[in-house]
């Protein structure tokens, strides 16, 4: 296993690739990098069908702030084991496959290796999975996750109608399917602008470019199954009360303008759960760590404020 940097996209200083394996036999790329005397570890955890170069710029800049750094690509995307024969599909059959990898990274890599206190930043998928474990897992000090996944936009399906085909398509068999009318392919350099991701053209052309050198740690759409695996966990956070005690305190940072996830499903989970703070950046798009400067800022300092400065 190794890393796939560009030009535009540099490796963070002393970054090590690592191979894990889970309990279950899925082979995992991470990686592990920053200072000898850290004042902490931020584990970061990507979306869905994200990898870790796109977390790069990132890396470095909590590098810079003192922080030593983990991440792991989730199983069936970036560097890790895919579970279909066909790599482009998005898919998993539930989102515990997801917990198993991130308590692999803490029991193997993160924990043996990496210094206290252990902070965690999620996006997405990543900061969802982040959620469920915090459920009974106590791994981190603090958490911040980024435009989490705690409801799905279906877009032109009625939900009753998008609920009905993952059924039948799941009873059927069929969950190795992509989702009717999404794109097989991941997003190129031309996609920038069709699809409500980033304002940042420069940071779209830069993760573009690491597919055009690196295909093979692209996905395409998700299938039935993830979806299928995603409502149910969506499901089960909505359990989730007033009564319930996360692990760790929690900061979302939702994205205003965000049409990928609900900030309204959002809203009502901070307004539900006690320890879970929330912070809007007004017309940030959904990939906040990969938005313009002045909105990246935002997002650091808010970080900065939760983890705490050096």
């Amino acid at each position: 296993m190794q890393f796939f940097p560009t030009p535009d996209n540099p490796l963070p200083d002393g970054a090590v690739c690592v191979a894990l394996q889970t309990e279950d036999g899925i082979r995992l790329r991470a990686m592990r990098t920053g200072p000898r005397q850290a004042r902490g570890t931020v584990v970061i955890l990507g979306g869905r069908g994200d990898f870790m170069e796109r977390y790069f710029e990132t890396a470095s800049d909590l590098i810079a702030r003192g922080y030593h750094v983990a991440s792991v690509d989730l199983r069936g995307q970036g560097g890790s084991e895919r579970l279909l024969d066909d790599p482009l599909r998005s898919h998993v059959t539930s989102f515990k496959g997801y917990d198993t990898d991130v308590r692999t990274l803490m029991r193997d890599l993160v924990l043996p290796h990496c210094p206290a206190p252990h902070f965690a930043l999620g996006h997405s998928t990543g900061g969802h999975v982040l959620l469920r474990l915090l459920r009974r897992d106590r791994l981190f000090d603090r958490v911040v996750v980024c435009s989490p996944l705690l409801g799905i936009l279906y877009g032109s399906w009625p939900r009753p109608v998008a609920a009905l085909l993952v059924f039948l398509a799941c009873s059927l068999g069929l969950g190795w399917l992509y989702l009717p009318g999404q794109r097989k392919r991941p997003l190129g350099r031309r996609d920038f602008g069709v699809y409500p991701l980033t304002s940042d053209r420069r940071r779209w052309q830069r993760d573009s470019g690491i597919l055009e050198v690196s295909p093979q740690l692209g996905v395409g759409a998700p299938t039935f199954g993830w979806l299928r695996a995603a409502r149910r966990s969506v499901a089960a956070l909505r359990w989730l009360g007033r009564h319930s005690r996360l692990t760790a305190p929690v900061l979302i940072l939702a994205a205003g303008a965000d049409r990928i996830v609900s900030n309204a499903a959002i809203k009502d989970f901070v307004g539900r759960v006690p320890g879970v703070a929330l912070c809007i950046i007004p017309g940030a798009q959904h990939e906040l760590l990969a938005e313009n400067n002045a909105i990246r800022q935002e997002v650091l300092a808010a970080i900065d404020s939760y983890f705490g400065t050096p």
